[in-house]
């Protein structure tokens, strides 16, 4: 049994449903044939409409500072746009009842609207409560369009089956709690041989009140559910052919690795490559369930990219290369390091305390210095750790990450490295204890020129 993932580019409007409701056909006959050894699924995971989370929190945003003329307009817009969505159900029994839902929803989104939009206060709940709307409802109308088009599925509120915690824009699902909810919930679905359709991104908390799991988070929500039914694979189908060795945007003529390892995606991952969510290896990992990217635009015509727990080793020490903008790097230097006890704890426990994850460390004698992407409590941070150290920063700067399981076997490469950049003023290296990746940081300006010179050094084709 596989669960797939649908991105907000593959239920973006009714040509891409139409895409997906072929692809889950293909999938559900696959299930059904006398030599499958697990006639149940697929499950479907849907984000939103490409754009529409975006919208939603527009929406928020407008509404707390007072502009409910424009947050108006927005809802307006998107509710034309789900009812427009809708239309791929034709005459179908199951319409009205979408429709009524999409007005539902929407009637809701607006009292809320006027009401922050008097408040002037938008609390991390009530965005929690606009940002689900998205994917509750393209889960809605993927439901009724695969029952529509021949392929009988259910709707599942994915509060009713997403225990999560209660930190609302980051909540963490509660897997014994979930895992209970998918058997009551998702299971009796399966055992009619219907379609499970969810909405990913969303759950809800012990007490019942709507959370998010970050952005990104629907992969997540694909993966957990994955691993609560012991699924077979988890497929996330998105809009380019799988996992590439760089990013598109800089480098044209990019290649698709095959096969990834679950070490290098998550590494990958953590380092900016967009296709994958960090947290969706986790649950993957821990049920050692295979995850597969592929593109929901060419669905007979790439073999898109596997990740499992190994992979066949390559001649190439480098599997993939990520980047990552808008870095900013703390230094954090004091003569009170030097053979100090507990001195580097007391400094994380400041990002810590601030809920501000740091990307790469470096030390030396008296100074540590980090990378963070997240500068919101930089102040907060700042001012708690200049009580021990003097503090600097430097922003617009970047991150380069070579990624592969052969960087451990090839002892010359971080020499190949550094001279593939030559001449061009390096700010951090670092190499993870697990020697899968070495890390360069540099300024914003240089991340291209550099990004094409290793390319084209570990992967012999010129961008």
């Amino acid at each position: 049994m596989i669960v797939m993932k649908f991105g907000g580019t593959s239920v973006a409007d009714r040509s891409a449903i139409e895409r997906l409701i072929a692809i889950v056909r293909a999938a559900r006959q696959a299930a059904i044939q006398p030599e499958a050894t697990d006639w149940r699924g697929p499950v479907v995971v849907v984000s939103a409409l490409g754009g529409v989370t975006d919208r939603l929190l527009s929406v928020a945003a407008d509404a707390g500072s007072g502009n409910i003329s424009a947050a108006s307009d927005t809802l307006r817009s998107l509710r034309d746009r789900h009812l427009e969505v809708a239309g791929i159900l034709e005459a179908s029994d199951e319409r009205p009842a979408v429709e009524a839902f999409i007005h539902e929803q929407f009637n809701e989104l607006e009292r809320l609207a006027g009401a922050l939009s008097v408040l002037r206060d938008v609390t991390p709940r009530w965005l929690d409560a606009i940002a689900a709307t998205g994917e509750l409802l393209s889960s809605r109308i993927v439901a009724a369009a695969l029952t529509a088009h021949g392929l009988p599925a259910a709707w599942v509120d994915a509060r009713q089956v997403m225990v999560t915690s209660d930190d609302h824009g980051a909540a963490v699902p509660l897997m014994k709690e979930t895992a209970a909810a998918v058997s009551s919930v998702v299971d009796p679905v399966l055992a009619e041989r219907r379609v499970p359709v969810v909405g990913g991104f969303v759950g809800a908390n012990t007490a019942g009140v709507t959370t998010t799991l970050g952005r990104g988070g629907s992969d997540y929500s694909a993966a957990v559910i994955g691993a609560c039914l012991g699924a077979s694979e988890i497929q996330i189908w998105t809009d380019v052919d799988g996992m590439l060795t760089a990013d598109p945007r800089v480098i044209s003529d990019v290649q698709v690795v095959p096969h990834l390892s679950f070490g290098e995606a998550s590494e990958l991952a953590y380092f900016g490559a967009k296709v994958l969510h960090p947290a969706t290896i986790l649950p993957a990992v821990a049920q050692n369930i295979p995850v597969r990217i592929l593109n929901s635009r060419r669905p007979n015509d790439s073999v898109g990219t596997l990740i499992t727990r190994e992979r066949p080793t390559s001649d190439r020490p480098v599997t993939a290369v990520a980047s990552k903008k808008n870095v900013t790097v703390v230094d954090i230097t004091s003569t009170r390091m030097l053979m100090a006890h507990g001195f580097l704890a007391r400094i994380f426990q400041v990002f810590e305390q601030h809920r501000t994850s740091v990307d790469v460390v470096t030390t030396s004698e008296v100074s540590v210095s980090v990378t963070i992407d997240d500068t919101r409590r930089l102040p907060e941070i700042s001012a708690a750790l200049r009580e021990v150290a003097d503090v600097t920063r430097e922003d617009r700067m970047a991150i380069i990450s070579a990624v592969g399981d052969g960087l451990q076997r090839d002892p010359s490469f971080v020499c190949d490295l550094l001279q593939a950049v030559r001449g061009i003023p390096i700010r951090m290296v670092s190499q993870a204890a697990a020697r899968r990746n070495v890390t360069l940081v540099l300024r914003e300006s240089d991340l291209e020129p550099a990004l094409v010179r290793i390319h084209e050094r570990f992967f012999g084709v010129p961008a």
